[in-house]
């Protein structure tokens, strides 16, 4: 039998590792999305000294949310400690960490926030912003906490059919996809504020308007809150769904809109806590908001336990002095 050719045993004999880098990073890594990136990087020196690569990131962070394209935002997460883009990613791919439970941060409050948002409907997208908050303000500070990114006039339409029906309101939970990125831009730091996918869809049944609601369950010092993202759609007298509405609200255990200073201390938790891993981040935001949910439930019965109780002993109470004041006037 004939022994094989040199080059064929030199084609046998190499791996991966062989490849020019160049090929690796244009035509494998290239193609990855930032989780597979970051496993890919964790196989080998020679793949995680290429998977580091800036440019990679940049790209991974511009192609997953549309909104970080901008100038400032680029400049932003290349200055990310840790990594640049691949830090900022670490940062604004998972939810929170520790079930939601943040400490306290001890270092003040950031002056200016930034929104990246980005809604994607069967990985399409059909909005996207950047919106600058400042905090220093008293108007900030003592009014309830409150993000709009569109204007009571403003809409902006889609090439997707309006939701009719119950069904096609359960498609919706299944493929509009949102991301709320918060950045604190003075401390380089970011977090997700969104469960990626909707919670709860509800369909208005007079006007037709359908509201999509993400939340985020914040927790810190033991007081539990719901970062309660709103997306309310309506139809177009063609049929097309038409954006109206994308805000958000910090809303607590009583359902009651925290001001501006309160919501900072969540929101700096949120940003300087630990984040998860991106696993099952959707099942995850999905059980969160069901625990916080019960919990409503379970505070609002026992109040209304403690309130029944109340009335009963003031009715008791009334009760028995109109009997002893009665006794005191007929002896």
């Amino acid at each position: 039998m004939a022994s094989p050719t040199p080059t064929t045993a030199t084609a046998e004999q190499g791996g991966f590792s062989d490849l020019h880098p160049d090929l690796i990073k244009s035509h494998i890594l290239s193609r990855l999305d930032g989780p597979a990136l970051g496993s890919a990087a964790s196989c080998s020196p020679t793949l995680r000294r290429l998977a580091d690569d800036d440019s990679l990131w940049s790209n991974i962070c511009e192609s997953t949310w549309p909104s970080t394209a901008t100038s400032r935002l680029r400049y932003l997460m290349s200055s990310f400690p840790g990594g640049g883009p691949r830090a900022f990613f670490s940062h604004a791919f998972p939810i929170p960490s520790n079930g939601g439970n943040l400490a306290r941060s001890q270092s003040p409050p950031p002056p200016e926030l930034i929104s990246a948002v980005d809604v994607h409907y069967k990985n399409s997208l059909i909005f996207t912003k950047i919106q600058e908050t400042e905090t220093e303000s008293g108007w900030f500070r003592c009014s309830p906490f409150r993000v709009d990114l569109l204007d009571p006039k403003d809409v902006v339409p889609t090439p997707i059919k309006h939701p009719e029906g119950d069904e096609e309101c359960k498609e919706m939970i299944e493929n509009m996809n949102l991301s709320w990125i918060l950045i604190d831009p003075a401390g380089r730091r970011a977090a997700n504020l969104s469960s990626q996918r909707p919670v709860a869809v509800q369909r208005h049944w007079l006007t037709g308007e359908v509201q999509a609601r993400y939340a985020s369950i914040l927790a810190v010092d033991g007081a539990h809150v719901q970062c309660a993202i709103v997306v309310t759609c309506g139809g177009a007298e063609s049929g097309e769904m038409q954006v109206r509405e994308v805000s958000l609200e910090m809303e607590d255990m009583d359902g009651m809109h925290l001001k501006g200073k309160d919501s900072l201390v969540f929101l700096q938790g949120a940003l300087e806590g630990r984040k998860g891993t991106g696993r099952n981040r959707v099942e995850e935001g999905q059980r969160r908001y069901t625990e916080f949910v019960e919990m409503k439930r379970e505070r609002k019965e026992r109040k209304q336990r403690a309130e029944g109780a109340l009335d009963v002993f003031c009715v008791a109470f009334g009760v028995s002095i109109f009997v002893a004041l009665c006794c005191f006037l007929f002896n």
